[in-house]
């Protein structure tokens, strides 16, 4: 099953898993000043640096969700950016919420760009960068779609679409653009989720998307966040045409991916899933030292209790560093408050409960960002094998198994 699967169908998550205890890989690994380089590697990156570990999160409002934007209270969120800086993040991906921001194809609200740019102002006061997602689109289950969308194809070739989508990359750009926290804008959350087309036709839209963000916003670094699934299977962008970013973007959920139909949650084709799908973008890139980033990433298997789902994010993010990841913004900040309507592992999938409990998985998460943040990343040299070549689920996860070494039981 894939996430497009539980949006369009609502099915409840239920996974079973049985898992030892958690062992440190962290202290196994020694100090990795030792391993990463020399000490001057400790500083934290500056700028927008590539070749530098960064860890982040994907920020969920504590209060309100989202839906803060429209219910707005800065003493809430200027506790939660507290929060998150302790556990030494250096940047969020915040969420915008497309028709709340924009309600009609020529006019964008003056008061959530104020919002905009008072999160913006907060997260700088915290030295917290910013990549601000646009066409959201789809967020955590539930859609939120302009009054005048167009579905489908329409919505990348429509030309009043087309006039809407660029008014309000300006005039987000308009509050970015002074700011001195910006890493840049993200297309949308998964926005294939939302709107499918043939990898053509998305393609050239992303490209003149992306185009367009380079314009209003030339020092930024701009990514398509999409799901796992154009990856694996043909799906409104080609694989070639997103690894050829400059830093492409991996969104890992063993859960969502599949991996545990060939191992267990603490077994490698979910601890490996960020490594493997690392690997599989820079086969399509046709680059071995290609950097990744890996932009949501975290189980989504709600039978794992804090400890082990600390356990799995250590492993994880272990071995995506040793295959030369370079950010990580792990899903989410926050704990979903329980009065909202939810799949229930949304409410589960913080570093923080929701009233601000820094959570097993927030620890580990605070260990890893001190030990690792602004070392340089050491590159895979190796070559890859070519990218899979009828493209889909299975053949996809047989080219990561391959690349892992697994042998699923009973293969």
């Amino acid at each position: 099953m894939n996430r497009r699967d539980f949006l369009w169908s609502a099915m409840q998550v239920g996974v079973a898993s049985s898992v030892a205890g958690s062992t440190s890989l962290l202290a196994k690994h020694g100090d990795p000043s030792a391993v990463r380089g020399a000490s001057a590697d400790a500083a934290p990156p500056k700028g927008r640096e590539l070749g530098r570990h960064r860890f982040g999160v994907n920020y969920t409002p504590s209060k309100n969700w989202w839906f803060c934007w429209n219910e707005w209270d800065a003493d809430p969120i200027k506790r939660d950016l507290d929060a998150i800086a302790s556990l030494g993040a250096d940047h969020l991906r915040i969420l915008l919420i497309w028709p709340y921001f924009q309600p009609n194809p020529k006019w964008i609200s003056p008061l959530h760009l104020e919002r905009l740019d008072q999160l913006l102002t907060l997260m700088g006061e915290r030295e917290l960068d910013a990549v601000v997602t646009v066409f959201t689109g789809q967020l955590s289950g539930w859609y939120f779609l302009p009054p005048f969308n167009k579905t489908g194809s329409d919505f990348y070739s429509d030309e009043m679409m087309g006039t809407a989508q660029e008014l309000f990359i300006r005039q987000l750009a308009r509050v970015m653009q002074p700011k001195n926290n910006i890493i840049g804008f993200d297309v949308g959350n998964e926005i294939n989720t939302c709107w499918s087309t043939e990898p053509r036709v998305g393609d050239a839209w992303m490209e003149k998307m992306l185009a367009l963000m380079g314009s209003v916003c030339p020092e930024g670094l701009h990514v398509n966040g999409v799901d796992e699934v154009p990856w694996f299977e043909a799906n409104t962008f080609s694989p070639q045409a997103l690894a050829a970013a400059p830093m492409p973007v991996i969104h890992c959920y063993p859960y969502w991916s599949g991996a545990l139909k060939y191992g267990g949650p603490m077994d490698a084709p979910s601890t490996k899933l960020l490594a493997a799908m690392a690997a599989l973008v820079r086969s399509y890139a046709g680059d071995p030292r290609k950097p990744i980033w890996a932009e949501e990433f975290n189980t989504c298997i709600e039978a794992l209790n804090e400890k082990q789902q600390a356990e799995w994010l250590e492993k994880a993010v272990l071995a995506a560093i040793d295959s030369g990841v370079s950010w990580f913004s792990y899903w989410d900040s926050h704990d979903v408050d329980r009065k909202f309507e939810f799949n229930s592992l949304e409410y589960s999938l913080g570093l923080l409960t929701n009233d601000g409990r820094v959570k097993e998985q927030g620890k580990i998460f605070k260990r890893l960002a001190d030990a690792y943040r602004g070392k340089t990343v050491m590159f895979p040299t190796h070559p890859l094998p070519p990218p899979p070549v009828n493209r889909s689920q299975e053949v996809s996860w047989r080219w990561m198994l391959d690349w892992m070494g697994w042998k699923p039981v009973g293969a």
